[in-house]
């Protein structure tokens, strides 16, 4: 009786243990990453601020760009022309000490019409791991990547950071977000022949909305949060 008793403590301690490590993932994250789900709203597309949300699991999509019907890339602006491209095959990552962690990757191109009528360009770039680590891993790589050549980064918070962007002098705007087992990549680029001073604010807008709208329609709502080992 008492091997059996000490057997269900042990079981015990360790869910508390568990339970207690999910918690604090959960809490610290929110305070880093509420954005993707929260803050004020600009028009269908959601709020000026990207803010932090507890790390999620995410499924890979045919049909990326359908995550994106419906609401607008910021106030004033329309989505148009959009096309999926969407591998199923898993691909191998760099990875680290040999490993060759997996993942699936999704795009969407869109083209984005201005309130004044002029075309805009949207992209997104979604990477679903395997695992939580490895995508953790892979956007410390591009963080610091970035960082070594001047590109950045502007945090937005501790798991997402901002850069300009260029397209044959075409000013660009490109966020880099982490949750969980997803690595996502948003750029938009102004019109042709703007200023990067004139279009900055709204592209700020339009990535960050935009990648709200991708990490939540990724989100599986239904899966436990990872922890990682």
């Amino acid at each position: 009786m008492r091997g059996s008793r000490d057997a269900e403590l042990r079981r015990a301690g360790v869910a508390s243990l568990r339970t207690a490590r999910v918690a604090a993932l959960i809490a610290s994250a929110a305070v880093a990453v509420s954005g993707c789900s929260g803050g004020g709203q600009d028009g269908a597309g959601g709020g000026d601020e990207l803010v932090a949300r507890a790390p999620g699991v995410h499924s890979w999509t045919s049909s990326p760009c359908a995550l994106l019907a419906g609401a607008a890339p910021a106030k004033g602006f329309a989505l148009g022309t959009t096309t999926d491209s969407a591998d199923p095959d898993a691909r191998e990552d760099i990875g680290e000490n040999g490993a060759r962690p997996l993942f699936r990757q999704t795009n969407c191109l869109a083209d984005v019409t201005g309130p004044d009528g002029e075309f805009w360009k949207l992209s997104t770039t979604a990477a679903v791991y395997e695992e939580a680590e490895p995508a953790r891993r892979a956007y410390l790589v591009k963080e610091n990547l970035d960082r070594a050549h001047g590109r950045g980064p502007e945090r937005v918070h501790e798991a997402a950071y901002g850069k300009p962007d260029d397209d044959q002098g075409r000013p660009g705007r490109t966020l880099l977000l982490w949750n969980g087992d997803l690595l996502l990549s948003v750029t938009a680029y102004g019109p042709y022949g703007s200023k990067e001073h004139e279009v900055r604010d709204d592209l700020r807008r339009m990535v960050q909305n935009t990648a709200r709208l991708m990490e939540d329609g990724l989100r599986d709502h239904d899966a436990p949060s990872p922890v990682p080992s």
